[in-house]
């Protein structure tokens, strides 16, 4: 296994062409000068040590040497070294709601925009917490078990609308309940719940699932999305507003936040209720709520880190351009008395 730290130094390797366009024109031109000078015959007596294969023999090793050189700016790391990462966090599962009445545009651009929203600027200030993702509305649906990848928590957020459960409504109880399944581990001393909400809650039974949820050591932050004057819920069609929901008796349905139910669930289990219009106050309060809770390590993985390999390539550079460079083009006595090249 290999990787290249800084793969665009390999457009450094363009020199080389250069170079050997370079050198064929000056080669060129060097022979045809001393042909005007001499007869071949004529020059091979009076340079007789004068060897043909040097010069490209040079050329060669300059070029290897700027090739090494250049590798070494890349620098390829090959990977056998093991090491161990530990992480320690908090368990958080986010209980986002769906219902229809997240449409209101009450908050800018609608609440569930607003949620998913907020929930993603929590993620971004998150460091080694596992976090899941549970959808609601007359009834939960999990989406994201506990995971440390944030990219794929936000990809399923992003995914979130209103029209994911045929049945409509609110029930908190549902996603609390189900929130309750997603802490598997008994040794996990901090588990904490985010529930993000207008308030409605058709179930009425928001409270007790709280109650069920302290029990089992979950802590539940509640944070309201909407406004307490409320707006109507819109019916769009290829994002035109057409009309606007209606009661069984045709006056249009005006959605408030409940911001009372949401404290009720945050002190049936120990947490506490935030606006959730003022995003940087909920980011605020998640991470200095989170710091001050215990972190237990929970994850304990290897992995291969690669180990740098410029040095051998920078030595293997600099010495051959520094031969080539004591490298002269007359003939070597030991070497031509070898004939490898077969010089004459």
């Amino acid at each position: 296994m290999y990787q290249l730290d800084a793969p665009f130094y390999f457009y450094g390797l363009g020199i080389l062409p250069i170079l050997w366009g370079a050198y064929f024109l000056v080669m060129g031109w060097k022979r045809r000068a001393q042909n005007r000078f001499a007869h071949v015959g004529l020059m091979e007596k009076l340079s007789p040590h004068r060897s043909k294969f040097k010069p490209a023999f040079k050329l060669l090793m300059l070029s290897l040497g700027i090739s090494f050189l250049i590798l070494g700016l890349v620098n390829p790391k090959i990977g056998t070294q093991l090491e161990t990462v530990k992480r320690e966090g908090v368990d958080i599962v986010f209980a986002i709601d769906v219902s229809k009445s997240m449409l209101a545009e009450d908050i800018a651009p609608n609440r569930l925009e607003k949620s998913k929203r907020l929930v993603s600027a929590i993620i971004n200030q998150l460091a080694s917490d596992r976090i899941g993702i549970i959808a609601y509305a007359a009834q939960a649906i999990p989406q994201l078990p506990i995971t440390t990848d944030y990219g794929a928590a936000k990809m399923f957020l992003q995914a979130l609308n209103t029209n994911m459960l045929s049945s409509q409504g609110t029930a908190l109880d549902a996603a609390l309940d189900l929130s309750g399944t997603y802490f598997d581990d008994e040794d996990q001393t901090n588990r904490v719940v985010f529930l993000i909400s207008d308030g409605e809650d058709h179930s009425e039974e928001g409270a007790s699932a709280a109650q069920r949820a302290a029990n089992m050591g979950i802590r539940i932050f509640t944070f309201g999305v909407g406004t307490d004057e409320g707006a109507p819920i819109p019916i769009k069609r290829n994002g035109v507003v057409e009309s606007y929901k209606k009661d069984m008796e045709g006056e249009t349905v005006i959605t408030k936040r409940n911001p009372v139910i949401l404290q009720e669930i945050a002190e049936a289990a120990d947490g506490e209720y935030v606006d959730g219009n003022d995003t940087q106050a909920v980011v605020d309060f998640v991470a200095e709520t989170l710091k001050n809770m215990d972190k237990k390590e929970f994850e304990a993985k290897k992995f291969v880190s690669y180990k740098d390999q410029f040095q051998a390539f920078i030595f293997a550079g600099f010495l051959l351009i520094l031969l080539e460079m004591f490298l002269f083009e007359t003939k070597t006595k030991w070497v031509q008395r070898l004939n490898l090249f077969n010089e004459k």
